[in-house]
């Protein structure tokens, strides 16, 4: 039995209150294959801890993380806790630029049952993976802002290096996604209009594409895909981007599924990867038992999707899509309604109901 240790930080806010239900359905789904196992290992961080000790990421937090097999996070960040200089607590920054977490994985899928701001009925064959590039673009300047006063520079780099494999990485997943019948295809979004960064990160995912005959590859300025994507979303298939636009684009996409407690990501380099939701810590509901859960149980999907492909444990895969499927079973009738769509369910009955579909589907899996 192959087993994996899985650092876990709950973190700030309703982190706590979406994790420990994921790391249930996590261990339901992991059990029944008896090819391997999940070992959580809860560390700290974050802005409370920060609040409490003066430190965000203690170093022994940090080591824990460098050396598990993949790092499960909460939320973290609170509006009234800060740095001197103004920014927020974002540990999870601080692991991609560490870990060399370059592709930010975001999937835009919308869920049956869920309500969903877009009328027209093709919505429910929305279906696209947004991949940023985590490491440079105008997020570098977070560490290297220069201010004289007056005015402050923000610079945005772009690098042959980190568009080559960031342009890799997208070609490769689109390949994968051919399993889903649709032909691949990847959608450079950029501004090559107007700045020269652009346009040599336009220039390069160009040269990338050329290598891969069999996929199709396009370009989009990104004012022109943010129209799109109200527009027209279930034309898309995979969108490669800039870390900022990557940023902005990816809450369009979870406005598009219903909202940030539907919206899961991933944030993966060469040897490592941290999994969590795309919402925030939401202080203004923490601790009344509203929050919705099913973000942070896709994110753990995703996290045993890519553990069972990175370490041929098929197993695996194979719990990350009962996840999954259980997630969409719970919402399909449309009975199930979050609090953030108007309706009655927190998160122990999302939770529930969730498990119980899982439970079905683990249980039909043993007796076949």
């Amino acid at each position: 039995m192959r087993e994996f240790r899985i650092a876990v930080f709950a973190g700030d806010g309703i982190g706590p209150e979406v994790m420990w239900p994921c790391l249930r359905l996590l261990d339901m789904a992991a059990k029944p294959s008896g090819a391997f196992r999940l070992q959580f290992e809860p560390y700290e961080a974050g802005a409370e801890h920060y609040r409490r000790t003066g430190v965000a990421l203690p170093k022994a937090s940090l080591t824990a993380a460098q050396e598990a097999d993949a790092i499960l996070f909460g939320a973290m960040g609170l509006p009234d806790v800060r740095y001197a200089d103004g920014t927020e607590i974002l540990p999870q920054l601080d692991f991609r630029e560490r870990f060399d977490l370059y592709a930010g994985v975001r999937p835009v899928r919308v869920i049956q049952g869920v309500p969903s701001p877009l009328a027209d009925a093709r919505a429910r064959d929305v279906d696209f993976v947004l991949v940023r590039e985590s490491t440079e673009g105008l997020f570098v300047a977070r560490t290297e802002s220069r201010q004289d006063g007056e005015s402050v520079l923000d610079t945005m780099r772009v690098s042959r290096h980190a568009c080559e494999r960031l342009f890799t990485f997208a070609f490769a997943l689109a390949q994968r996604r051919r399993k889903s019948g649709r032909k691949p295809r990847v959608t450079c979004v950029d501004k090559a209009n107007v700045l020269p960064a652009m346009a040599f990160f336009r220039q390069i995912f160009l040269e990338v594409a050329s290598k891969y005959p069999h996929v199709d590859a396009d370009c989009a300025y990104v004012d022109a895909m943010a129209m799109k994507l109200v527009r027209s979303p279930w034309d898309f298939d995979v969108l490669v981007t800039e870390n900022m636009f990557g940023d902005i684009l990816s809450d369009l996409g979870a406005a598009i599924m219903g909202g940030m407690g539907l919206a899961p990501s991933a944030d993966i380099g060469d040897d490592r990867a941290v999994f969590q939701p795309c919402h925030g810590t939401a202080p203004d509901i923490a601790g009344r038992g509203v929050a919705n859960p099913t973000a942070m149980f896709l994110s753990g999907a995703m996290m045993l999707e890519w553990l069972g492909n990175r370490h041929g444990v098929p197993e695996c895969v194979d719990a990350a899509a009962s996840i999954t499927s259980a997630v969409e079973r719970a919402f399909a009738a449309g009975s199930l309604v979050s609090v953030e769509h108007g309706g009655a369910a927190g998160t122990d009955a999302i939770s529930a109901a969730v498990s119980a579909q899982l439970n079905a589907i683990v249980s039909a899996a043993v007796s076949e």
